[in-house]
Order: structure tokens, then sequence, then C-alpha cells
């Protein structure tokens, strides 16, 4: 990515959809991918290394704010249907034709939405930290429930997002917190904890995403799909895209070890890189 702006850096953009203004970044140039957004995040969430590796690999990287979250106007919701009408809408107000779709926990399950109702603008699924549609062998865990309706501190962002029994990973955590602070202009404003606490529950569901249609349709696409997870994700456990290995015909399955739900905030490189190679194969 010579001479380009890091995505600490790039200027937010906004475009018109159906009567609200989206806020968007672009970083890099090359393969137009799209990334969508976890539970209570906004763009500057997103790891300034993971998006310039990204970018620095051959893509041309977009990402966004949910409307009426971050610097995003119209009515805000966490309802998975609205999710992938925003990023359907981005698509089609920015001329894109086919995109490399990638989604982070909520995200992914916005991003399997779109892939269902638009798979012809789906080059490759990314996923990341995500679920599966239909049932789980495993639910997450009560304390993301309790870390997530709340103002969080460094600790719970370790807890959330790394696997603090590891010094290692601590120390990774360390390093992310530092580049995501980085960016001093034009910041998004945080997701309302009180608000999303609302839409959250009380603790884990069993499906946590219950649309069969969505796993019909992984079963029979021929996309390719990539989950890429952490060992320890007390969110959406591995373990659940592990018990469709076999079902689900073009599924791929990178699993980073001692981290939690933000495998590339740990690894931002690697997981880069594993995309990469998951689009180029």
């Amino acid at each position: 990515m010579p001479n380009a702006l890091s995505a600490s850096q790039v200027p937010n953009q906004f475009v018109e959809c159906n009567g609200r203004r989206l806020a968007y970044r672009v970083i890099g140039d090359g393969t137009p991918m799209v990334l969508c957004l976890r539970f209570r995040g906004v763009m500057d969430s997103w790891d300034p290394a993971f998006l310039d590796e990204l970018a620095e690999l051959g893509f041309k990287v977009h990402v966004f704010d949910y409307s009426g979250l971050g610097l995003s106007g119209g009515p805000r919701t966490y309802d998975p249907a609205s999710l992938a009408r925003d990023t359907l809408e981005l698509i089609a107000a920015l001329g894109l034709s086919k995109v490399v779709l990638g989604g982070w926990s909520l995200g992914g399950i916005a991003a399997q939405v779109v892939m269902l109702q638009a798979p012809q603008l789906v080059s490759h699924l990314v996923l990341i930290g995500t679920t599966p549609p239909g049932h789980l062998v495993q639910t997450g865990e009560p304390l993301f429930y309790e870390l997530a309706s709340r103002e969080n501190d460094f600790e719970d962002f370790v807890k959330l997002f790394f696997e603090p029994t590891s010094a290692a990973s601590r120390e990774a955590a360390v390093l992310c917190a530092e580049r995501i602070a980085a960016r001093q202009e034009g910041r998004c404003p945080e997701v309302p904890h009180e608000w999303a606490g609302q839409q959250l529950g009380d603790g884990p569901r069993n499906p946590m995403f219950p649309l069969q249609p969505a796993l019909d349709a992984l079963r029979t696409t021929r996309t390719p799909v990539l989950h890429l997870g952490g060992d320890h994700d007390i969110v959406f456990p591995v373990e659940n895209w592990y018990a469709l290995n076999r079902a689900l015909p073009t599924l791929h399955l990178v699993t980073l070890p001692s981290t939690g739900h933000g495998p590339h905030m740990q690894y931002p490189q690697a997981a880069a890189r594993h995309i990469a190679a998951f689009v180029a194969g």
C-alpha cells in the first residue's frame, strides 16, 4: 500500500441510501471487500493493522457504520435483516458489482443474510468470530452478556477479544488498543451500552441465529466460505463450525490459538494473510 493512507488516517465518507446517510471509509485499492461490524462496534472498532494488511495484500476495503450508529443516520436496530439491508444498499450506492463480503460477530450474521438474499453479489464469504445458523453444539458463556451490556474497561476488552490467561495475548491486547486509539480526527461516537444491552437479552440462546434458509444456503452454495476464529471465543465458540465441517461443502476453517472473539486483533497480519490466501485459492 505505498503512499496510501492508513486505516487510522483515511477520511470519513458519506452516501445517501433511501433517506438516510451511511458513513463509510475506504482503505487500499484492488479487489473490493466490504466488512460488517460486530455488536457495539463502530468503524473505529476495526484494528487498523488488520485493515492495512488487507489493503497491502490487494484489497479495497470498505468499512461502515450501521444505520443510526457511529456516524450513520437513520433509525438504529440490531435486527440482522436491517443490518443486511444497510450492507446491500451501501454496495449498490457505491456501484460495487461483486465483493468479498466479510462480517465479524453480529456482522457475520448480517453477512450470511446478505449472501442468502443476494448471492450474486458475493464472490467469497469471510466470517470472523461468528455463529452458524441453526442448533449449536456449544453456546457462548454468560460472561459475554455481563460484559456486553456495561461500559467496558481494558480488562473487559481483554476478556472479550483475547485470552486473559495468556501473557502473549494480553501483550497483543495492549498493542491492539494502542492502534485503535491512534486515530485522532473524525472518530465515531460509541454505541450506547445501555441501548445495546437492551437488544441483547439476558443470556445465551440456542440457536443464536434461527434462520433455516441461511443454513440451507450454506449447505448448497458454491461460494467459498471461510470462518476465522479464536480457540476460546466466549461469544460464538468455534466448535459450532467444526460440527458442520462435513455438512458445508465450501467451508474453510482457520482457528488461531490462545485468543478470543477478536482473532484478527491478536494476529492482524496472519488473519489478513489467511483471508488473502483463501480468496486467491
